[in-house]
């Protein structure tokens, strides 16, 4: 990668230590005012990493046609979700963006044509994890959609491209849960897992600890219990988008590793 690309962000960023990469398996939004076991999880990671200059989130609950990233100064709290209690509306997010920061990954990305888009803004799977790690919201952040019309392993390549940010003290997270069947929970399994969650789960930390990145791509279609876990991608996804920047002889740390519900497992890791 070519440091001279990054020169706009140069003069305002110090150069760093390599900052971490991290997946948060974010759940419901009711989490952004609870106090549990993830929560703490969340809270704790924050507490071990460096503060970074600013934070790249690439979120499952925002795909478009094409890649965007938000270019606003102040972005919007977007409450995406109803039938939650009012507390959960009230909570606003306020952390700056980062317009030059979009700039500089439209120009950084060279496998697809980015947009810079100023109508997004923070959506839960962001903000409501986000909040946790950074809760004085002084860390600016930005967020990178979700093109439909990539393949899991184009996605993966457009992540690796975000490398060289990593050395600017840029924090990539990638918001999402490995397993993610909304249809299939069982509300009467708090804390645990139908047969075919756990399969997908563990087969998925199998591939993370083997650092064999190639079976990502098809992971949802290895049988009935991987399509079960993954019915649809974009929750899936941003966990590609984390293990694409993992460099050799980085260690992955998994945390919060819990199904809850029977069909959705909150299964987060850190990167280096």
């Amino acid at each position: 990668m070519d440091f001279n690309q990054l020169k706009s962000i140069t003069s305002s960023f110090t150069s760093t230590e390599k900052m971490p990469v991290l997946f948060l398996g974010h759940g419901s939004p009711m989490n952004a005012i609870e106090e549990n076991i993830f929560v703490e999880g969340w809270r704790n990671i924050g507490k071990s990493i460096p503060k970074p200059n600013a934070i790249i989130c690439i979120s499952a609950h925002w795909e478009t046609k094409g890649t965007k990233v938000t270019a606003l100064q102040q972005p919007k709290t977007i409450h995406d979700f109803y039938g939650f209690p009012q507390a959960l509306f009230d909570v606003q997010y306020p952390a700056p963006g980062s317009p030059e920061l979009a700039d500089e990954i439209k120009n950084l990305i060279k496998t697809s044509d980015v947009e810079l888009d100023k109508m997004w803004g923070f959506d839960h799977g962001s903000w409501s994890v986000i909040k946790f790690l950074y809760p004085e919201a002084d860390v600016p952040m930005i967020e990178l959609s979700l093109d439909v019309y990539k393949t899991p392993k184009q996605h993966y390549e457009l992540a690796k491209e975000l490398n060289a940010l990593r050395r600017k003290g840029v924090l990539i997270v990638g918001s999402g849960n490995v397993v993610h069947n909304l249809r299939a929970m069982d509300w009467h399994n708090p804390t645990g897992g139908f047969d075919w969650a756990i399969e997908a789960n563990e087969t998925f930390k199998d591939i993370v600890r083997s650092n064999d990145h190639q079976q990502l791509f098809n992971f949802f279609e290895k049988g009935p219990a991987f399509n079960m876990a993954v019915p649809s991608l974009e929750h899936y996804l941003p966990s590609i988008y984390s293990l694409a920047l993992q460099e050799k002889d980085e260690e992955v740390t998994l945390f919060n590793d819990q199904l809850i519900y029977g069909s959705l497992g909150m299964l987060s890791f850190k990167i280096g």
